[in-house]
């Protein structure tokens, strides 16, 4: 007891009611890896497409628009903060070690009251409330799965995962999306895939019906289609030669070292 009073111990009392995954006792199987892996996916992209209850509209203006896609984030969803509660309370736990302090997540809090549903006033405490509650509940499932992933029960960690699920979910839908947006010109399609087919059989001037399937203003165009595909086989095959240089370095770094001996 030498160590004195800390905020630590106030909590302390509570972390017996704390959800925690342990760790493997056991070698778990591939397959059974790949299921539990399948399983966090499915858990992630429900709380990714159910929404919140108690907003009133999610059409406005989203500041983290741009960053939704790094952090694996869904506005309107459960899923609207994403792997932040895993990014953060990694921050925290670090603090804790090299501070001996206790930070508290504002993440949930800071999303209510900067008016990113509405004001309290419009909500309602009740609603504030219930929005918190869904957030901080949606946070222990993210923290969880991203425990049961990398304690080895699945492949790979939560963050990559999560966000490479997320990337690729919005680069099918943004291809495929059947939904119909009215774009000035009458209703089209959302999916770049689904609008360049639509336009091609609707249009009479298939030149211009292809140019607008290229190059549509402010809707997913099949050149930003062409660019992402494109981007993704350069990096794999920038990764391929990088792999094969490293092999190659370690094979001769081993049999010069096995010539000098």
């Amino acid at each position: 007891m030498g160590g004195g009073f800390r905020v630590l111990h106030l909590v302390r009392p509570f972390l017996a009611f704390l959800p925690e995954v342990q760790s493997a006792d056991r070698k778990v199987p591939f397959r059974e890896k790949v299921i539990y892996t399948v399983i966090s996916l499915f858990i992630f992209l429900v709380c990714s497409q159910l929404p919140l209850y108690g907003i009133h509209s999610t059409t406005g203006a989203d500041p983290f628009y741009w960053i939704r896609v790094i952090l694996a984030s869904n506005h309107g969803t459960v899923m609207e903060l994403g792997i932040t509660p895993i990014v953060t309370s990694g921050l925290i736990m670090q603090l804790l070690a090299g501070f001996k302090i206790i930070e508290v997540d504002n993440n949930v809090l800071a999303y209510v009251l900067s008016g990113m549903y509405g004001s309290v006033g419009q909500l309602g405490v009740g609603n504030a409330i219930l929005i918190i509650v869904q957030l901080c509940f949606a946070g222990i499932i993210v923290i969880c799965l991203d425990e049961l992933l990398q304690k080895g029960y699945g492949l790979g960690s939560g963050i990559s995962l999560f966000t490479a699920t997320n990337i690729c979910e919005s680069i099918i839908w943004k291809a495929f999306s059947p939904s119909t947006i009215n774009s000035g010109r009458g209703a089209g399609s959302e999916g770049a895939v689904i609008a360049l087919f639509h336009l091609l059989i609707t249009r009479s001037d298939k030149v211009r019906a292809l140019h607008e399937a290229f190059y549509r203003q402010n809707l997913p165009n099949v050149t930003n289609l062409l660019s992402t595909v494109l981007i993704f086989l350069i990096e794999g095959v920038w990764s391929q030669k990088v792999a094969q240089t490293s092999d190659q370095v370690a094979r001769e770094t081993i049999l010069l070292n096995t010539t000098r001996c």
